[in-house]
C-alpha cells in the first residue's frame, strides 16, 4: 500500500491557493495571475476616414472597413449604373454595356450626340479627336511595355522548378530604346492632323 506520508509532497503555489479560495467563495471567474503581453493601440475611425496600416490604404464605406487599391478607379469605370446619367433611361441593353465605360452614358445618348455633331458639321473634328485619343493611349501602353522590358534582366532566368539559368544574348537596352522611339514616331504619324 501507499505510505500516507508520500501522498502529498507537492508544494502549493500562491496561484493554486488563490484559485482554491476563489472556488470556495464562489468567485470562479476571478483571475489568479496578471497577464503580460502586447496590446495593439486601437485607433477609432469613422465613415470616410482614410488611413494607412501595414503598407495598405484603408477606408470605411457604408460602415465596412475596405482596402483601397489601384484598381478601384477601373472598377468604378466598368460598373454599369441602373439608369443613364444623362437621360435617366434604363441601361439594360448589350450596347449600353460596351459604350458606357468610354462615354459615361447610354448608347442612345451617344448616337444622339453624334447625330447632333453631324448636323452642326463638327462630326469630322469629333471623330478625328477620338482617333487621336486612341493613338495616344496606344503610345502610352507601348511606352510602358518597353520601360518594363528595360527593367527586366536578360542575364538570368528562374525556371518553374526554381533553378537559375544563365542566358547570353537578348536585346540590348540601346536597341530597345531605339525601337521605342521608332514605334512612337510611327504611331505619331498615324494621327490625323
Amino acid at each position: 500500500m501507499n505510505n500516507p506520508d508520500n501522498v502529498l509532497k507537492k508544494e502549493f503555489s500562491k496561484q493554486d491557493v488563490q484559485r482554491a479560495r476563489n472556488l470556495i467563495t464562489g468567485d470562479s471567474k476571478s483571475r489568479t495571475t496578471e497577464g503580460v503581453g502586447y496590446t495593439k493601440k486601437y485607433e477609432h475611425h469613422i465613415e470616410g476616414d482614410v488611413w494607412e496600416e501595414n503598407g495598405r490604404t484603408w477606408t470605411i464605406k457604408n460602415g465596412l472597413k475596405q482596402n483601397i487599391t489601384k484598381m478601384d478607379r477601373f472598377k468604378k469605370m466598368g460598373k454599369l449604373p441602373l439608369f443613364c446619367p444623362e437621360c435617366n433611361t434604363l441601361m439594360n441593353k448589350p450596347l449600353d454595356k460596351k459604350v458606357f465605360p468610354a462615354y459615361q452614358k447610354c448608347f442612345h445618348c451617344v448616337v444622339d450626340a453624334e447625330a447632333e455633331l453631324k448636323k452642326q458639321g463638327k462630326s469630322q473634328e469629333y471623330f478625328d479627336g477620338l482617333h487621336n485619343k486612341h493613338i495616344n493611349n496606344v503610345q502610352k501602353e507601348y511606352e510602358n511595355f518597353i520601360q518594363e522590358k528595360l527593367k527586366e534582366s536578360s542575364e538570368s532566368y528562374i525556371t518553374e522548378r526554381g533553378d537559375k539559368e544563365n542566358w547570353k544574348g537578348g536585346i540590348s537596352s540601346e536597341q530597345l530604346t531605339q525601337e521605342l522611339q521608332e514605334g512612337l514616331e510611327f504611331l505619331e504619324n498615324l494621327k490625323i492632323k
